[in-house]
C-alpha cells in the first residue's frame, strides 16, 4: 500500500498523520489487555503529548462477551479524544487495517496469553516497531531488543514506547530487523515447504 492510500485511511477516521500513533489490532478481549494498552499510552502521553491510541478490532454478533468487553474498554478511554475503538463497525475491513499499521509509529500486542500472533508478523513485515507481550508465541517472534521489545507490564510498555517514539533511528533499526526475521523464520520455510509440495506433486 502507498502512503497516499494509507494517509487517505486516516483521515476518514479522524487520525491525525502529523502526529506519532500507538496501535494494537486485536480483539476486544481481556487476554490482549486493550485497558493495560490505554494505561500504558496514558503514562508515554505524558512524555509524547500528542501521542494518539488506535485500538483496532473486529466485533462477531455471536461473541457477547466480546460486546461487553468493546462496552468496558470505551467507558476505560474516558471520552479521550486521541483514543480510537476502530471495528468493522466503522467499516474498517483489512485495507483499513493495513494502513493503520503502516502509518504507526509503533505497534503494540500486549497480550495476556497468546498463540502465534499474526498481527505482530504483518507490522514487522511492514517495517513498523513492534511491543508485544513476553507471553506464548509472541516470543517465538520478536528478538527482544532486536526486531522489537518483549514486555511484562503496563510501566514497561510504556517505558519501550516512549523509547521507541524518541528515537526514529532505532525505530527504523528495529522495523529492519523484524522485516528480516519474518523473512528468515517464517517466510523462507514456508516458501521451502510450498515447493517442496510442489515437486511432490509432480
Amino acid at each position: 500500500m502507498d502512503h497516499e492510500t494509507a494517509y487517505e485511511v486516516l483521515n476518514r477516521y479522524g487520525v491525525d498523520r502529523a502526529r506519532p500513533i500507538l496501535t494494537q489490532v486485536s480483539r476486544f478481549d481481556p487476554w490482549k489487555d486493550p485497558l493495560g494498552v490505554i494505561d500504558a499510552y496514558r503514562l508515554a502521553r505524558r512524555e509524547h503529548p500528542g501521542l494518539q491510541l488506535l485500538l483496532v478490532g473486529s466485533m462477531a454478533h455471536d461473541d457477547p462477551e466480546g460486546w461487553h468487553y468493546l462496552e468496558v474498554t470505551e467507558t476505560y478511554r474516558e471520552g479521550d479524544p486521541d483514543i480510537y475503538l476502530l471495528s468493522n463497525l466503522q467499516e474498517v475491513g483489512h485495507l483499513e487495517v493495513n494502513a493503520f499499521q503502516r502509518a504507526s509509529t509503533v505497534v503494540v500486542q500486549k497480550s495476556l496469553r497468546e498463540g502465534f500472533g499474526l498481527v505482530v508478523s504483518e507490522a514487522m513485515w511492514k517495517e513498523v516497531p513492534v511491543i508485544g507481550g513476553d507471553v506464548g508465541g509472541i516470543r517465538l517472534q520478536i528478538e527482544d531488543g532486536v526486531s522489537g521489545f518483549l514486555v511484562s507490564s503496563v510501566e514497561e510498555c510504556a517505558e519501550r514506547a516512549s523509547e521507541l517514539l524518541s528515537d526514529p533511528d532505532l525505530r527504523m533499526k528495529m522495523g529492519r530487523a523484524g522485516r528480516e526475521r519474518v523473512r528468515e523464520r517464517f517466510l523462507t520455510l514456508r516458501e521451502l515447504e510450498d515447493y517442496v509440495r510442489m515437486r511432490a506433486a509432480l
